[in-house]
């Protein structure tokens, strides 16, 4: 007994002095904060960039270059503009969170060219939406090509105005 006690201290200091990261996965990315935001400016016809989200749709798809950020906390957000066939227009303000594959609609447009709030404003699986194509599109070809958030404005602009991000896979 006197020989097994030294070996079992030995072997408890062995194991808590581990080179590893010892990473609780009920706690794992519950640190992430989302910053608060301010709303754009209303986005004006000069500043929206056509995509296309396929032929799923008879819609018209735009951004507006001016509104496009990347947040410190991971989240591009941007205004987009959606314009039927018939002429109707409906305008929001959202954010694509490319970590975990999510949307949120922060703001809706208003006939005034305000800003109204939305009545669901949380965070959203892209992959649970079942009428969302656009902001799909958006995360997948525009802003979160291969899963990874663009590292600029300018990058996402460019994409956009190009058709689809370069590091996309379509």
């Amino acid at each position: 007994m006197k020989k097994i006690l030294p070996i079992l201290c030995v072997l408890s200091i062995t194991a808590c002095v581990s080179k590893e990261k010892f990473i609780d996965t009920l706690d794992h990315k519950k640190d992430w904060v989302e910053l608060q935001t301010q709303l754009p400016t209303y986005p004006e016809a000069s500043n929206l960039l056509e995509f296309n989200i396929g032929p799923t749709s008879n819609h018209r798809y735009y951004v507006d270059s001016t509104s496009i950020t990347i947040g410190k906390d991971g989240v591009i957000r941007y205004s987009l503009v959606v314009k039927s066939a018939q002429g109707a227009e409906n305008t929001t303000f959202e954010g694509i969170r490319c970590e975990t594959k999510e949307k949120k609609r922060y703001a809706l447009g208003r006939n005034d060219k305000t800003w109204g709030q939305p009545r669901i404003s949380e965070w959203q699986r892209l992959e649970n939406i079942t009428r969302d194509y656009a902001q799909r599109e958006l995360a997948k070809y525009y802003f979160c090509p291969r899963g990874l958030i663009v590292g600029s404005p300018e990058e996402a602009i460019q994409a956009l105005k190009a058709g689809v991000h370069p590091k996309a896979l379509r």
